[in-house]
């Protein structure tokens, strides 16, 4: 049987089309959720291994790394694709927005890569880390400034573990800007946000999908980084 891929963060939106189209495409996955939404079920369904788990406390991490042990001796591939997004507020305390953010994007990742390096090279084959950055890892945000450096150390734990990893497992990131509005996105919103990149579209999760298998596919890409953001940066 195939290695599965464990792609975090998987009940909704890019996490979930990608688990999904791996399912299609008969490739095992392993997928992990915070919160019980429909889509679980629908994972279920198409044949997922589902697992709670919130990777808020390093307590969290380590039960999430018992449980996939117990399900799996080999990984294809790891997606870490879990994510929060908290902004500096007046109320807020900075200290612990910071903590949250780097929990999520940093130490989550840190933790997982280090301690399933052996399910990874144990598949017999090349395999991969996908880390899913974004495009303020480039710009900064003033809005979100600790989310903006979590992502950022995502995007350096790139480069070093993939030279720790070589050549048996590829390490590279995808930094997605605008992908797909929410439903409850304002006309003016959306009209103003298209105009933020060179293309002036709205991909859709698809984008994405196309973006991770061919990193998947791919035998000559590591320390990477692909910025799926329509030429925002030349705007």
């Amino acid at each position: 049987m195939a290695s599965p891929i464990l792609i975090t963060g998987a009940s909704q939106r890019i996490g979930l089309a990608f688990a999904m189209h791996c399912l299609e495409n008969n490739t095992p996955v392993i997928a992990t959720y915070r919160t019980l939404r429909p889509a679980v079920e629908t994972l279920k369904a198409a044949g997922a291994r589902c697992i709670h788990a919130d990777f808020a406390t390093n307590e969290g991490i380590d039960a999430f790394i018992d449980t996939l042990k117990q399900e799996t001796a080999t990984l294809r591939a790891i997606i870490h694709n879990a994510s929060d997004w908290m902004p500096e507020r007046a109320d807020s305390d900075p200290a612990e927005v910071m903590a949250s953010m780097m929990q999520i994007h940093s130490m989550t990742p840190y933790r997982i890569n280090l301690a399933c390096r052996h399910l990874l090279e144990n598949s017999g084959a090349t395999t991969d880390i996908v880390h899913m950055t974004d495009y303020v890892v480039e710009k900064g945000s003033a809005k979100h400034i600790a989310y903006a450096a979590s992502k950022a150390a995502l995007d350096n734990l790139t480069r070093s573990f993939s030279r720790l990893l070589a050549p048996n497992v590829k390490v590279n990131s995808v930094a997605p800007s605008l992908i797909m509005f929410n439903e409850g996105d304002s006309e003016a919103y959306r009209e103003k946000t298209l105009k933020k990149s060179l293309l002036g579209i709205a991909p859709g999760e698809a984008a994405a999908v196309q973006t991770l298998q061919f990193l998947l596919d791919n035998r000559y890409i590591t320390g990477r980084s692909i910025g799926l953001d329509g030429g925002r940066p030349l705007v």
